[in-house]
Parts: C-alpha cells; structure tokens; sequence
C-alpha cells in the first residue's frame, strides 16, 4: 500500500471512530417517563404532555410539546394518562413510543 493509500486510510478510519462516537451518545439522549396529554395534533404529528422530572432529557417538571410519527397519535386524547419514550434529535424532542 503506498504512503497517499495509507494516509487515506486513517482518515477514513478516524473519521468512522468519531462517528461511532457521536452515535452512541445521540443514543444516550433517550429515557422513559409519564405523564398527562394536554393535546393532540395528529396531523402535524405534535402531542403536549404534561410530566414530571426526565434528568436523561435534562427537562425539568413541565408542559412540553413533542413531535411524534403521527400513527402514534391515533388513539391518544387529552386527559389520557401515559408512560412513554421520548429523545433528543437535531435538538427536538421526539416521542417514539406511548402507552396508555
């Protein structure tokens, strides 16, 4: 492998290293908590819940409006009591998970 080949090659691999790295913690962003659904937009795919503390999330008590795949939000209303998933992503929280 020529010298050009083999610096090619650590770049490549430094760059996937970093990658990895900032996957996992993207991951990391994730937890579990319930709450109560204030509101539903289905077709903006939006819900507003209201919980408690979520430290992984570092959201403190709150009212939140958080975007969800709209399929999700079928079957939720306003007052529903709710355990669900939520992450960080591009700086929004997503709901990617909920249960009644």
């Amino acid at each position: 492998m020529s010298v050009g080949h083999s610096r090619v090659a650590q770049a490549v691999a430094a760059a996937l290293a970093v990658t990895s790295f900032y996957s996992v913690a993207a991951i990391a962003e994730e937890a579990t908590a319930s709450g109560e659904v204030r509101r539903v937009n289905v077709v903006e795919g939006k819900i507003t819940i209201k919980h408690g503390n979520i430290p992984e999330l570092e959201l403190t008590a709150m009212t939140l409006v958080y975007r969800a795949d709209p399929v999700l939000l079928v079957d939720i209303e306003p007052g529903d009591k709710i355990k669900f998933t939520a992450r960080r992503e591009a700086g929004q929280y997503v709901v990617i998970t909920i249960i009644k």
